[in-house]
């Protein structure tokens, strides 16, 4: 039997916790052990059930997620923590307790996808072995009720922006429904990178990195105005990338 982390789920909204924890049910690796209603009862049900993850709402009454954080941080056994919140203000709070991700509500599917990977890197467990074979050398994406064939060397980046995809060519931007998830794994074998949770560049036409705020930074992509944000949590895997 496969070895599970166990996580506990603490929101003061009744529904926030049952939606959360319909999400993570999808995830085999993903063991819920129990749910907590306010702060005080999170860091009670913590030291009883001392579990390795913590999906931790920020405001709450009386004792908020912060506070939370700062009590497990005390335990023999420290939980990873991920914060859930509708608040992005308290993002760069958040990170200042070592969060290992931070989720805003109302909760994407794809973001929470990644945030369990990111668990499961924590944790070391293995991803599934890429299958061998040949390559495609054009990328298939279903473009409304068409299928547009495009050249990995002509995309400079890709990102998802509500509920499409967006394609960004060198000549053209390509709209689709596609989850930015699928079109990074058929990008596999070129030369992509994700840099951030809903971004994903073309290692080839980066010329420019530069410090920006809070550890994050600045990319500046060849033939492209516009700048992209490096998440903090990719600065250093994708300077490694970039040999700096």
């Amino acid at each position: 039997m496969n070895k599970q982390i166990s996580v506990l789920i603490v929101d003061d909204e009744r529904f926030s916790r049952e939606e959360l924890q319909y999400l993570l049910k999808a995830f085999n690796h993903m063991n819920i052990v129990g749910e907590a209603g306010s702060g005080d009862e999170a860091v009670m049900k913590t030291i009883q059930l001392q579990p390795d993850v913590l999906f931790l709402d920020v405001e709450m009454p009386k004792m908020d997620g912060l506070a939370v954080a700062k009590a497990v941080k005390e335990l023999k056994k420290v939980p990873e923590i991920v914060f859930a919140t509708a608040y992005p203000d308290f993002a760069v709070e958040a990170f200042r307790h070592q969060a290992i991700d931070y989720l805003l509500k109302p909760f994407d599917e794809e973001q929470l996808a990644e945030t369990v990977e990111r668990i499961e890197e924590k944790f070391h467990f293995k991803k599934e072995p890429v299958s061998k074979g040949i390559t495609p050398s054009k990328l298939a994406v279903e473009v409304e009720d068409t299928i547009e064939y495009l050249e990995p060397g002509e995309i400079v980046y890709v990102y998802r922006e509500g509920r499409v995809t967006k394609i960004v060519g060198r000549n053209k931007v390509y709209i689709t429904r596609d989850a930015l998830k699928d079109v990074e794994n058929r990008l596999k074998g070129f030369s992509f990178f994700r840099i951030h949770k809903s971004y994903l560049v073309n290692l080839d036409y980066i010329y420019r990195l530069t410090p920006w705020f809070n550890g994050a930074y600045q990319l500046e992509l060849q033939g492209m105005e516009e700048k992209l944000s490096v998440s903090r949590n990719y600065v250093k895997d994708l300077r490694k990338e970039l040999e700096l």
